[in-house]
């Protein structure tokens, strides 16, 4: 039974999913020897899915012959060759079967009919068919049919010449096939035609494939695309074999490089960095590439061509930094992916001699998105990605600037006007390209402080307005630049103190006026937002007053803001709104201040005490807003936290200063000294390890000296290469990266023979169940294929055997499988396809099914669950500590996981849950070296849909040893937290 359902699987190419019931076979014989010819498709339908599922017909042979045979319906003659395709043509023995010849008959007449739709599909059926001995006598009319006045008949016969010639005595059954295909190859008109021709000499008879196409190199470029591609391809097979040949091909290259077909013109440039690595071969394929990109409207064409330049900036970096304005030309794209792509790309590729113009296109790149966004009515024209593209620009130009000081004073002029940008990322980077400024080009300092001042009342997102306020106190020394700062710092925060409710009173700076004058809707927004309550069941069935607040038209601090009245400066709407973070470091800022200028004596001591009385009356008056916003909210704003009002006191109480003089100086030193050297030392580490990161690369594309050398002309006959050689053929490689066996052969390259394919078997019933079954399951980036092997461990013939299946997750079956009969002890695979749509821990689960006699009428066999592990989809993945911010505030979904382990040892935890959720560490190795007792670290990794996944492990080292703490995790959807927190809570059972 086996051995028969092997031989469908080998002998047809197609499959029938049908979830109707099978006919019998008495039931398709009545239909077959109908008049009716409805009817007799219907059966034939019927017929060919019973054979597909194992079912043997052997009575109905005799009956399609007498009744099917004759009919002139085109539709029962293509449904007969599907069905002649289907069965079994050969005995035991591998010979012919004698009722074959009543076939043969009848092909050959169908090769000769009149009309050429039956003469064509014949043809095409012939190309399927192995038996060597049913082909012989038709090789005559397939030879015939190559001079048919249709084109359709031709290509087909073309078509089975070469399926005919790849049977192993294929050249002995037409042995003058490729000559009669080469003369009408010269003079046919049908390009499809042409093609199959052409393919059959370049399998075949490669040597006159390549004097055809030599001899027609200068009307190659004239040819339809499917043969110019036809060309391309035998230019690569023979130039992988015989390296000595690539100068002849260079000329058909370089023309098809000209061609009409931008298909063609991709394959060309390809071909062409294959066949040659000198400097003007490559420079054509980036010229190639780059026009491709700038002409193509398909966002997907342009990512898979960015690949491409991507790999000729691997291979040959010099010669691809002289089409860096070319792959800039890919910013016009609509699509943020291939801008970003881009961006990547050029960054790698500037140089010193092309940073001035790259920064030039950047920042009219700039300057159009802020325009197309104030176009677009602010956050309406910020939807389609605006805010994130001037970000990516933004980082792009903070870059340039690292890498390329001279420039710096170029950058600054274009970025220092988006502080105030309403992309809050954005904004953010022009803040940290203005401090690493301050901090590492002195000659720019005062420039860039300038900027920063001017810009100041514009900013909008509190992050930001964080971060201007600390390089403003951190690099402002002269008195002058001091008193800029106090007196920028008094307008922003307006009248004091800070009273919710007068908001559009501190807009003008006070007065009796406007003491007096009403409060306005605007100012009673800024003040406090307006809270609605309404009753709430609690779980335990109590009641309870819920609280809501409307949402700040910007998103709150971390996407742009907080919402400000007309003429309210957002300093002053950030603290009457309660944020906390920013009253600390408003706090930190002002106490440098105060105390530079004591330090430096630049005032009397008169003034300086009643400046220094001021700030702190500043200082207090903001925490007190942020406190009674927090209290106006119930509770549920932010407020200032534990930290921040401990830190806000520490600064109170360095201002007041001490009263021993060691103790001031060591506290200013502390605070004018060592947070600025902090960030110095952060800026090395920095440095560092892209320095690391580039010895890396640098060491990864040198050569061992007991590493293979490649010597193409010393390879075998043919083009053999040894095990382990790179392949040459991109064509290849793409399939084996798709059908997942380069995968497969990775994983099991240091394994065991087997050992990787068993490792992932899984049983899915007992021995002693009637039917055993265990699945081989193949995990792709999108699908998973399940290869399930059933075995009949009865003395019953077991019919209707169907594997039912269900998933849980985002897991989808394609099909359903087709039911089977196994006979006793038979086995059978059934392959199963599941589509995945997301990263979740998904589950495969179902039964199987089946009739047999002595048993009920439907038996039932539950099979084990299949568990989909999350780590097949999760790579780790890298991102600025400002996108993970930001992230981590967006995400809702967080799995918080308690720590639970016998280690002691913090970094050894650290690396544990590296391993166990392939996840990469974001803080620095430097962050995390010593003996503190306690570790912080955010991991981050990224699924092959494009999920986000967000880990923070925060631990402490108690006082008998052991560790404490929580994994934090988050991610935009629920079964990424809860998959990751399940496969960490497994994993620390273990430690």
């Amino acid at each position: 039974m086996a051995a028969r359902e092997a031989a469908h699987e080998r002998v047809s190419t197609f499959l029938v999913s049908s979830d109707r019931a099978q006919a019998s076979g008495n039931e398709i014989r009545e239909a077959l020897e109908s008049s009716n010819d409805e009817a007799k498709v219907e059966a034939m339908e019927k017929a060919i899915a019973a054979l597909l599922a194992g079912e043997q017909l052997p009575a109905l042979f005799i009956t399609i012959v007498r009744y099917v045979l004759p009919s002139e319906n085109h539709q029962v003659q293509k449904l007969l060759l599907l069905y002649l395709e289907t069965i079994e043509k050969t005995d035991a023995n591998g010979k012919l079967l004698p009722e074959m010849i009543l076939i043969c008959q009848n092909l050959r007449n169908s090769l000769q009919h009149p009309n050429e739709f039956i003469r064509g599909v014949t043809l095409r059926f012939l190309t399927r068919i192995r038996e060597e001995e049913l082909l012989e006598p038709l090789v005559h009319s397939v030879l015939a049919n190559l001079e048919h006045r249709h084109s359709y008949v031709r290509k087909n016969a073309v078509l089975a010449l070469d399926a005919i010639w790849k049977l192993p005595r294929g050249e002995l059954l037409a042995p003058d096939a490729p000559e009669v295909v080469e003369r009408l190859l010269a003079g046919e008109a049908d390009l499809s035609t042409r093609r199959n021709a052409f393919h059959l000499l370049v399998n075949h008879a490669r040597d006159r494939a390549v004097a055809y196409l030599l001899s027609n190199a200068d009307r190659v470029a004239e040819w339809g695309d499917v043969l110019q591609i036809a060309a391309l391809d035998l230019t690569r097979r023979v130039c992988g074999d015989d390296p000595a040949q690539r100068p002849r091909f260079l000329k058909v290259v370089l023309a098809l490089l000209q061609a009409r077909s931008t298909a063609v013109v991709y394959e060309a440039a390809v071909t062409l960095v294959g066949l040659s690595s000198a400097p003007a071969a490559v420079r054509g394929a980036a010229a190639t590439f780059t026009s491709l990109l700038a002409s193509q409207s398909d966002n997907n064409v342009r990512l898979i061509v960015l690949d491409r330049l991507e790999e000729l900036a691997a291979r040959h970096p010099e010669v691809m930094r002289e089409a860096l304005m070319g792959v800039l030309r890919a910013l016009a794209a609509p699509d943020l992916d291939v801008r970003r792509k881009a961006l990547d790309l050029a960054l790698d590729l500037v140089t010193p001699r092309s940073v001035e113009e790259v920064v030039g296109v950047l920042r009219k790149e700039v300057v159009r998105a802020a325009a197309a966004s104030a176009g677009g009515s602010g956050a309406a024209g910020d939807a389609d990605g605006g805010a994130e593209y001037r970000a990516l620009l933004v980082a792009a130009l903070h870059a340039c600037a690292a890498r390329f000081p001279a420039v710096a004073g170029a950058v600054l002029d274009g970025l220092a006007d988006f502080l105030g940008d309403a992309s809050a990322a954005a904004a953010l980077d022009v803040a940290h390209f203005l401090r690493e400024l301050a901090e590492t080009n002195p000659e720019l300092r005062p420039a860039a402080l300038d900027r920063a001042i001017e810009g100041f009342p514009a900013v909008r997102a509190p992050r930001v307005a964080g971060a201007v306020l600390w390089i403003l106190a951190e690099y402002c020394t002269s008195r002058e630049d001091i008193h800029r700062v106090i007196q920028l710092v008094k307008e922003c925060v307006g009248r004091l103190p800070l009273v919710p409710g007068e908001g559009e009173e501190a807009a003008d700076g006070g007065g009796e006026e406007g003491r007096d004058a009403p409060a306005s809707p605007a100012a009673a927004s800024v003040a406090g937002p307006i809270a609605r309550s309404r009753p709430a069941v609690l779980a335990d069935g109590s009641y309870a007053t819920q609280t809501a607040l409307p949402g700040s038209p910007h998103g709150g601090a971390l996407a742009g803001g907080y919402a400000a009245a007309p003429g309210v400066p957002h300093l002053r709407a950030a603290l009457l709104a309660g944020d906390g973070f920013l009253a600390g470091i408003l706090a930190a800022s002002l106490t440098k201040l105060v105390l530079r200028l004591r330090t430096t004596r630049a005032l009397p001591a008169p003034a300086l005490n009643a400046l220094t009385a001021e700030l702190m009356l500043l200082v207090a008056s903001a925490l007190r807003a942020c406190e009674a916003a927090a209290a106006a909210d119930g509770g549920a704003g932010e407020g200032p936290d534990a930290d921040a009002l401990e830190r806000a006191a520490d600064c109170l109480r360095v201002m007041a200063g001490a009263a021993d003089p060691a103790v001031a100086a060591r506290e200013a030193e502390v605070w004018l000294a060592s947070t600025r050297a902090a960030f110095a030392a952060l800026l090395a580490d920095r440095a560092a390890a892209r320095a690391a990161e580039a010895a890396r690369d640098a060491a990864a594309r040198e050569l061992q000296p007991d590493d293979a050398i490649e010597c193409a002309h010393l390879r075998g006959a043919h083009g053999a290469r040894a095990p382990g050689e790179p392949r040459e053929d991109a064509v290849a490689a793409d399939v084996a990266r798709a059908t997942g066996a380069a995968a497969a052969a990775n994983a099991g390259a240091g394994a065991a023979p087997g050992a990787a394919r068993l490792s992932k078997v899984v049983q899915l019933t007992g021995f002693s169940d009637p039917i055993y079954a265990e699945a081989y399951v193949t995990v792709h980036q999108y699908d998973i294929v399940l290869d399930v092997a059933v075995i009949n461990r009865t003395q019953d013939t077991l019919q209707n055997v169907s594997l039912e299946l269900a998933t849980m997750g985002d897991l989808k079956l394609v099909e359903r499988p087709a039911s089977h009969t196994l006979g006793p002890g038979a086995q059978r695979r059934i392959r199963a396809n599941i589509k995945v749509s997301s990263t979740e821990t998904g589950a495969i689960f179902g039964n199987l099914v089946f009739e047999g006699t002595g048993y009920n009428d439907r038996n039932v066999v539950v099979l084990n669950d299949i568990h989909i592990d999350i780590l097949d989809y999760i790579v780790p993945a890298a991102c600025t500590d400002a996108a993970f911010r930001a992230m981590w505030a967006e995400f809702e979904w967080e799995n918080k996981v308690a720590v639970a382990t016998s280690l002691t040892d913090e970094a050894a935890y650290l690396d544990h849950v590296l391993a166990a959720t392939n996840m990469r560490c974001l803080t620095p190795a430097s962050a995390r070296r010593g003996d503190a007792g306690f570790l912080a670290a955010n991991l981050y990794a990224r699924s092959v849909f494009g999920e986000d996944a967000l880990v923070n492990v925060a631990l402490e080292r108690g006082a008998d040893g052991r560790l404490a703490g929580f994994v934090r995790i988050r991610s935009k959807t629920q079964g990424i937290a809860l998959s990751l927190g399940d496969k960490l809570i497994l994993k620390q059972k273990g430690v």
